[in-house]
């Protein structure tokens, strides 16, 4: 039988894919980490998408996919899964999702739909997973750019995707300031 646990890490260390261990703070891990609860988030959002978006699931699963294979890219040395065509095809979704949305007049708020909420919430992680990779990247110099760009973009997408979740829904965006109530003339 197959043991889930190792106790490997009982003493605050893990072992990287090279066999080394490093304390389970090392910036690799931490990236690692963040892809992780990331990629869980996505899984969740996909759990509880509501059938108006539904059509979203399989975006949703191929981002999934692609944090795992970031996540090899990340440790070892020969896997380059993530490139630029990644980068690219978010960024002509992007356009294409925004030519279907309501001009941005403002900043809004993460909500409006559950979907919406969700992604949001996907892409606050993935500015987290993001920052914790620059960190990562800085200090081993082993990160590829394309993942970097990856990155960047991805926070992009998912804050896009969110905003034509709510679209979906037929639910507005939240906008960050509350209206602001009419004055009365003056008598």
């Amino acid at each position: 039988m197959l043991k889930v646990y190792t106790k490997v890490g009982d003493q605050g260390k893990t072992k990287q894919v090279t066999g080394k261990m490093v304390a389970k703070y090392d910036p690799q891990i931490q990236t690692l980490g963040a892809l992780d609860e990331l990629q869980s988030w996505l899984g969740v959002t996909v759990a509880n998408l509501s059938p108006a978006c539904q059509g979203l699931e399989e975006k949703l699963i191929k981002l999934e996919r692609e944090m795992y294979e970031l996540q090899a890219d990340l440790v070892v040395k020969r896997h380059h899964t993530i490139t630029l065509a990644e980068v690219t095809y978010m960024e002509e979704q992007i356009d294409a999702w925004t030519e279907e949305l309501p001009e941005m007049k403002g900043f809004i708020l993460p909500g409006g739909s559950k979907t919406s909420a969700n992604l949001q919430y996907a892409r606050a992680l993935a500015r987290t997973s993001e920052r914790v990779c620059v960190l990562y990247a800085d200090e081993s110099g082993e990160v590829k750019s394309d993942s970097l760009k990856y990155l960047n973009r991805l926070s992009d997408y998912l804050f896009v995707m969110a905003r034509y979740a709510n679209l979906l829904e037929g639910v507005a965006d939240v906008k960050s300031k509350p209206a602001r109530p009419r004055r009365r003339p003056k008598k």
